[in-house]
């Protein structure tokens, strides 16, 4: 079972023991008092969490999180981490994004393409200790390790593989070790689990930059 920093906590909502960060609600969560509910089924983080993932957080992180759409995983990220580093690549839900950032301080908002690192190199610290990835797009494994650059040795990264992405008429299992074998250029794979039945066709992936 993941060790949870303080940053995060379990709480009862709706009857249910369930994930909560302390911050400012994003999405119609429940919350009680300053903490909201981290609903599973709405992000693939929460779902690998949730699972008892063989994930190691401390609560200072700093993050790059690649994929964030509108806010809703990484919001939560941000409650618990240090500087985090939100990449996205539609303009649309930037403005929830930015609206997201705007109670938090250390979370940074870029409107940038996940597949060329290049073009936030400048902006992005490096050095990091964990790398989200949420993307949905061919060559998921290029991304993480294009984007590995960003990571101190032995740092994290925590993968959500949408098979569908890769090949939508593909046994999701093969496209899952396909992934898996490209990522071993850069990582070694610590832990894989599927998310469902948060998440149909997804599997979730824990590894460190070698």
């Amino acid at each position: 079972m993941t060790d949870l920093p303080d940053g995060i906590q379990r709480r009862e909502f709706d009857g249910r023991t369930r994930l909560a960060t302390r911050g400012e609600p994003v999405y119609g969560e429940p919350t009680d008092g300053e903490w909201r509910c981290w609903d599973a089924g709405r992000s693939k983080l929460g779902a690998m969490l949730e699972s008892g993932m063989d994930i190691d957080l401390t609560g200072d992180e700093g993050v790059l999180y690649l994929g964030a759409a509108s806010g809703t995983t990484v919001s939560h990220v941000a409650d618990f981490a240090g500087p985090t580093y939100a990449v996205e690549f539609a303009p649309r839900p930037m403005g929830d994004l930015l609206d997201v950032a705007e109670a938090r301080n250390n979370l940074f908002p870029l409107l940038k393409d996940a597949r060329k690192p290049e073009t936030y190199s400048h902006v992005v610290e490096s050095d990091l200790d964990l790398l989200v990835q949420d993307v949905a797009t061919r060559g998921q494994a290029s991304v993480a390790v294009d984007n590995a650059r960003f990571l101190a040795d032995d740092s994290q990264l925590l993968l959500a593989i949408k098979a569908r992405s890769e090949d939508v008429t593909a046994d999701p299992e093969t496209v899952f070790d396909s992934v898996c074998d490209e990522l071993t250029e850069a990582y070694e794979i610590i832990d894989r689990q599927r998310l469902e039945p948060s998440h149909d066709d997804h599997l979730g992936v824990v590894a460190r930059k070698r």
